[in-house]
Formats: C-alpha cells, structure tokens, sequence
C-alpha cells in the first residue's frame, strides 16, 4: 500500500470517532471528513451497493483528491470503507478523479479512473485502472491505459475525463469526456476486449456549440424503450429557456447506433431544475430498478460553507428512474419509506392569506402537498411554502398557475445574498392540481414535481432550529397535505465487507 493511501485511511479512523450525527444531514451521505464532490464506481458488487466519491479528506476545499468509499444494502444505512485509492504514481500524483467500476469476467472489481497531473503551468488526464475484492484495491502496471496518444485529432489531453465503463456484447465500452478541437465538450467511445487493453472507437456524440462548453461525466443506458446519454455541462449560455445558465446536466434521449458507435438525438431536457445537482451516476440493480445519484452541491458555491460543520458537500437522495413521454421521471428511493416515523394528514384545507398546520414542520421530513385552487372563490394568483422558517430565515417555494412555474428562493438560508439562489422550474399544471413531493433534511432540500416529472436539489444551510412550515396563498387554494418524519440514520466505519 503506498504511503498516501495510509495516511488517508489512518485519518479517516481518526475521524469516525469525531463523527457527529446531529451536524450531518440525517438521511444523505457525505463524506467521512473534508470535501466531497463527483458520484464515482456506482455499481452492485459482493451482494451490496458500492458508492465512491471524490474525496480530500484534510479539507473542505477541493485538492488532493482521492476516492472515498461507502457500502449499502437499502440506500438508507451507508457504512464508510477504507478509502479506495489516492495520488501515488507520476500519472496521478495530483489526484484521482472521476471514474466508473464493473466487475471482470475473472470476479474482481475494475474500476476506471482519470489520472490528474499539473505539469508546464497547465495539467493533463490519463485514464486508469484499479482492481480489487471490493476494499483494497490495486493500480494496473500498465497504467495509464488511456492518454493523449488514444485522443482523435484534436482532442485535449488536458480535458480528458470521467470514463464510464461498462459491457456490451461481450466487450467492455467506456465513454469517455474530452473537449474537441472547436473548443466545445465531445463524448468519445473506447473498446477493449479484456478490460485491460483498450483502443479508441469513434465518436459518440460532438457538441458544435449547442450545449455549454465542457461536457462531463457521461452515462449510456436504455431505459423503458429509449436509449438515454446523461452528461454534464459547463457554462451554459442560457440561450435555450429549458437549461440555466452556469453549470447544468442534460438528459438527451434517442438512438444508440451501436455498429457505428454513435449517438442519434431526438431531443433534450435537464435532468434537475435546482441549483445543486452535478455529475449523476446511474446503477441497474438486480431487480430490475435503475438507480440515479448526484453530487448535491454546485462548483460556483461550493466555497460557501458552515464554518461550524465538518463537511463540505453531499450526495442526492438516490432517485428510482424511469423515461416516459419524452420525460426522464424521478423519485427518491423506496426503501427511504423504512425511516417513516410520524404521520400527521391533512385534507381539504383552504388557504387564502397564512396558515401553518400542528404537527407540519422539521427538518428531517417527507412531506407531500397537492394544490387545486378553490373555484368557488377569488382566482388563485400565487401559492407559496416556506420551508426551514425561522426568525429573518425561510427558503421559499413559489406556484405561479398562469405561468405553470415553480420558483425556489434560497436567499434567506445562509448563503451570501449575491450569488445565484433562485431557480425557475417549469411545471404541468395537469388538471388543475399540481402534486409537491418534498424531502427536507437538515442541510437540503429536493423537490419532485407531479410524480417525479420534475426534479429539484438545494443546499441549505439554515439554522436546525428552523423548523416552521407556512402555507400562503393570493387567491384561494384547497389542499392536502401529509407528512412523515424521518429517523436520522449514523453510518458505520469498517475495514471490511
């Protein structure tokens, strides 16, 4: 074991006994101690779930980054494994970056991972390999399997990112991000018969400008009849009123032509509508269910932290997905129904000034509303929810039925009022009553909409004491409202599976 693999995992034994249920998010992992930002190796191996992440474990900025692991049965109870790999070798000294992992035809875990190197006052990225039993993991001799010599014409060698392995037909593919000679973001296809051996395959999909620069952490799958390609995206223009601007994911579904290793699109929507949702990762589970997680945070924010927490950074809530009618439908894993403590319901209450209802409010809550107005009285203008509302603090869900948006403002919930808190979602208003679907934790907020058509992810750093949930309306609004608590759940730390 090289010597800053010990260090990581002799820290982070150190840092498990220091470890604070009550200044960490109840039901969304972090990291162990420090930073953490890209999903990694998402994958089912050894009878449970395997979740690495990009991890600096010394802080709570980005730098030597390593790839933290954690372990699940039921996506609820995580336990903390020894730290996977860390910066050792000349092709990865200055980090270990976003990946993929599946299992080798002889058992062992593969994982693929992107070799970071600062060199001539600029950087260059290598992809990597790394096998293991599932804890301890061992570098490939022939690394870097990947490098500038495998790019198409063009292609950067400094922007050379994040593959995504898997099998298909009896070979291993891996996806992999590069930026292409116009400046823009490109997913490039590689091959390899054994896993280990890999050359380059074509080009699956060219952005020309359309979407942002930069595209990152690409992922390939078929789901429900469509072939959809996630993928991230560095600064959008905002030209198309569908992405934001900044930083955005993009869900684009149609074709994959697997002779000609390309990628035919019919069309494209984000994948999230909220400020804090990166890099996603999707796993297929052996019953059948495919499994979307992200990081929950946003690169433009991420200095912006509670000086008083030990962590900076989280994952979503693990998201059952689905893709019908051209939309990709999200909703929170259904094993989160096993933290379900109290029930308190509600049906057919009117608003039409302020309310707040006994036994709605928290921190750590599951909490649906379904809206209509009342049609027997003034027509509905805007209907709103404060959420985490305190004295001089709140974060703001606003319904505007004429326009059929959702705003979101996060303004009053400790971040510097100056950078971006606010965010439109457009939404269906189908028959008059549109369905809310809220997950509250200590530091976040995730909004479904209508069964999951529309998603929403916010960090929220808001007092815990917090806790007030208010109904307010211009015009009359009917509606109902159910509510469960959710019980925190600690992870574990172990040295093995």
């Amino acid at each position: 074991m090289n010597k800053s693999l010990e260090k990581a995992r002799a820290f982070e034994k150190e840092k498990i006994r220091e470890y604070d249920p009550a200044k960490r998010p109840a039901f969304h992992l972090t990291g162990l101690a420090g930073w953490i930002n890209d999903p990694n190796g998402f994958s089912f191996f050894g009878s449970c779930v395997h979740l690495f992440y990009q991890a600096n474990l010394f802080d709570r900025q980005p730098g030597q980054i390593c790839w933290g692991h954690a372990v699940t049965k039921d996506f609820v109870h995580w336990t903390y494994l020894p730290c996977a790999l860390a910066p050792s070798e000349k092709y990865d000294r200055d980090g270990c970056f976003s990946g993929s992992a599946l299992t080798l035809a002889d058992g062992r875990h593969l994982l693929m991972y992107t070799g970071f190197r600062e060199e001539d006052g600029g950087y260059r990225q290598v992809q990597c390999l790394a096998a293991g039993d599932g804890v301890d993991y061992t570098k490939y001799e022939k690394n870097p399997v990947l490098s500038s010599r495998d790019l198409p014409e063009g292609g950067s060698a400094a922007d050379f990112r994040d593959p995504r392995i898997w099998e298909e037909d009896g070979q291993y593919k891996a996806l992999v991000a590069n930026r292409a000679a116009d400046g823009t973001g490109a997913i490039l296809v590689y091959e390899s018969g054994d896993g280990l051996d890999w050359h380059f395959g074509g080009t699956l999909l060219a952005n020309n400008g359309r979407y942002g620069s930069m595209w990152e952490c690409p992922d390939l799958f078929s789901l429900d009849g469509t072939d959809l390609l996630l993928f991230s995206v560095q600064m959008s223009d905002g030209a198309d009123p569908a992405f934001h601007p900044g930083l955005g994911t993009v869900c684009m579904y149609g074709r994959y032509d697997k002779e000609n290793r390309r990628f035919v699109p019919e069309g494209a929507k984000p994948i999230d509508y909220g400020i804090d949702f990166y890099a996603p990762q999707t796993l297929l589970l052996p019953d059948g269910r495919r499994i979307m997680i992200a990081w929950m945070q946003n690169w433009e924010t991420s200095q912006y932290f509670r000086e008083d927490l030990a962590f900076n950074g989280q994952m979503t809530i693990p998201r059952e997905i689905s893709f019908r009618n051209g939309r990709l439908l999200q909703n929170p894993v259904r094993e989160l129904a096993s933290c379900r403590g109290e029930r308190t319901a509600y049906e057919g209450i009117t608003v039409d000034d302020c309310r707040e209802l006994p036994g709605i409010g928290g921190r750590c809550i599951d909490l649906t509303v379904t809206i209509r107005p009342d049609k027997t009285a003034e027509e509905l203008k805007r209907f709103f929810i404060d959420l985490a509302a305190g004295e001089n603090v709140q974060t703001t869900l606003e319904f505007d039925p004429v326009l059929s948006q959702i705003h979101v403002d996060r303004t009053r919930s400790g971040f510097p009022h100056d950078i971006v808190n606010r965010r439109s979602i457009p939404v269906r208003f189908a028959g008059e009553v549109l369905n809310l679907r809220i997950l509250l934790d200590r530091y976040s907020l995730e909004v479904f909409v209508n069964g999951g058509e529309q998603a929403a992810s916010f960090i929220l750093y808001s007092p815990e004491e917090a806790e007030e949930i208010r109904f307010r309306s211009i015009g009359r609004t009917v509606m109902d409202v159910e509510q469960y608590t959710l019980k925190g759940t600690v992870p574990t730390y172990r040295s093995e599976i």
